[in-house]
C-alpha cells in the first residue's frame, strides 16, 4: 500500500495548516483511493502554531488582553503536558494595526506578557514563546513590563510602551520577573536568526513591514540599542548580537534576557506532531505554504520537511499559493513536482477564496503524474 505523508504549513490569509492538510488529503484520496494517508500539519513557530498544537491535542486557553495599540483583543495560548505555548502574534499581531510610521513606533507587547502571566498563574512549569507576525518593535519591553519589570528612564520613571519610547530607557529592574519565573524553563521558538541590532536586525529587516520608514527604522534601531544596554544594567546578558534575538520585533530578546533558550520552531512543533515517525516507510511526502520563496529555504516548514525526507529517500512534492523559487531553488529543496494555486486561478483573490478546492485539485493532479517506487 502506498503511504503518503501530508505536512503543510498554513496558507496565510486562506487556510490554517490543518485545513490545508485536509484539502490536500482529499486530493490524494481522489488520485490514490487505496493509499494510506497520514496528515501532519506543521508550523515554524510563527503565526498558526496554536492551530497545529490544538490538532495535536493541546488545550486552548482564551482570554482578553491589551492589544498592540491599547485596544482589548481576544487572545489565546495552548497547554500540552504542562507546557504553555504562547504565540506572540495572538496578542500583538500585525493584523491588529494599520501599518504606519506611527504604529511602528507605538505598538507594544504588553499583551504577550499577560498571556505568559496567566499561564504561570495556572501552573505552567515550562513556557514556549513562539514569535513572528508581530506589529511591534519594542524588544519585548512591553512583555517584561506586564510581568512586573521596571523599564525606566534616567530619572527612574517608567518610559511607557512602544518601541519609540525606548529612546529614553536607561535601566531595567528585572528582579520581579525573575522571581515569577523561578523554576520555570523558558524557550523561544523561532527559525529566524536575525540579531536585535544592525543591518540585519529587528528594525532594519522587519520594521518596514510594520510601517516604519527610513527615519523610524533608524530611531527604532537606536532605541533597541539603548534597550540592550538597559537590560545589561538590570543584570541581563548582552542580547544585542545573539542570533534570533531580533525575532518578533525583538520580543525574543526580552525573553533571552531572562535566560530563555532559542530553539528551532519547526523542530519543536514537528516533534509534537510526529513528522519523523510518519516519514518512516513513507513513499511520498507533500508539503506547502502560502508563498514558496527564498525564505522557504531558511528554516521554514518546507525546508524542514525536505531535510527530513531527503535522508530517508522520500520524494517531496510542494504546493503553494505562489511559487517564487526557480528550478534551481526547488531542486535545492529536493522537490520532484510542484504546483502554484495562482497559476490555476483567474486572480489572486480567487485563489485565496477557493484555496481548499484548488489545493485538492492540484494535489490530485500532481499525484496522478507520479509513479511510486
Amino acid at each position: 500500500m502506498t503511504r503518503v505523508v501530508i505536512a503543510p504549513d498554513k496558507f496565510k490569509g486562506s487556510l490554517t495548516a490543518v485545513e490545508a492538510a485536509e484539502a490536500i488529503a482529499l486530493g490524494v484520496r481522489d488520485a490514490l483511493p487505496d493509499a494510506e494517508i497520514v496528515t501532519c500539519p506543521v508550523a515554524d513557530g510563527g503565526e498558526g502554531t496554536l492551530d497545529v498544537l490544538e490538532a495535536a491535542g493541546a488545550r486552548i486557553v482564551r482570554l482578553t488582553v491589551r492589544g498592540p495599540l491599547e485596544e482589548a483583543v481576544k487572545a489565546s495560548y495552548a497547554v500540552l503536558d504542562g507546557t504553555a505555548y504562547v504565540e506572540s502574534a495572538r496578542a500583538c499581531g500585525i493584523e491588529f494595526v494599520e501599518p504606519s510610521p506611527e504604529t511602528a513606533l507605538s505598538a507594544h507587547t504588553w499583551g504577550v506578557g499577560e498571556l505568559l502571566a496567566d499561564a504561570l498563574v495556572h501552573g505552567a512549569r515550562r513556557l514556549v514563546l513562539t514569535v513572528g507576525g508581530t506589529a511591534s518593535t519594542d524588544g519585548g519591553a512591553g512583555m517584561l513590563s506586564a510581568l512586573g519589570a521596571g523599564v525606566l528612564d534616567a530619572f527612574g520613571a517608567p518610559v511607557g510602551l512602544g518601541g519609540g519610547t525606548l529612546s529614553r530607557v536607561a535601566s531595567t529592574e528585572l528582579t520581579p520577573v525573575r522571581e515569577r519565573l523561578d523554576g520555570v524553563r523558558v524557550s523561544v521558538a523561532t527559525d529566524v536568526t536575525n540579531p536585535l541590532l544592525g543591518a540585519s536586525g529587528a528594525a532594519a529587516v522587519f520594521g518596514p513591514q510594520k510601517g516604519a520608514g527610513p527615519s523610524e527604522v533608524r530611531l527604532l534601531d537606536e532605541a533597541l540599542g539603548r534597550w540592550a544596554h538597559a537590560l545589561r544594567v538590570g543584570g541581563a546578558p548582552d542580547v544585542s548580537g545573539i542570533p534570533g534575538a531580533g525575532a518578533g520585533g525583538g520580543v525574543a530578546a526580552g525573553a533571552i534576557a531572562l535566560g530563555a533558550t532559542v530553539e528551532s520552531g519547526f523542530d519543536l512543533i514537528a516533534g509534537l506532531t510526529g513528522v519523523d515517525e510518519a516519514l518512516e516507510g513513507a513513499d511520498l511526502v507533500i508539503t506547502g505554504e502560502g508563498s514558496l520563496d527564498e525564505q522557504s529555504l531558511n528554516g521554514k516548514a518546507p525546508a524542514g520537511i525536505a531535510d527530513r525526507a531527503r535522508p530517508r529517500g522520500v520524494p517531496l512534492m510542494a504546493l503553494a499559493g505562489r511559487i517564487q523559487l526557480d528550478a534551481a531553488g526547488l531542486a535545492r529543496l529536493g522537490v520532484v513536482a510542484s504546483s502554484a494555486l495562482i497559476d490555476h486561478a483567474p486572480s489572486l483573490d480567487h485563489a485565496r477564496a477557493h484555496a481548499a478546492e484548488l489545493l485538492r485539485e492540484r494535489a490530485a493532479d500532481l499525484v496522478r503524474g507520479w509513479r511510486p517506487r
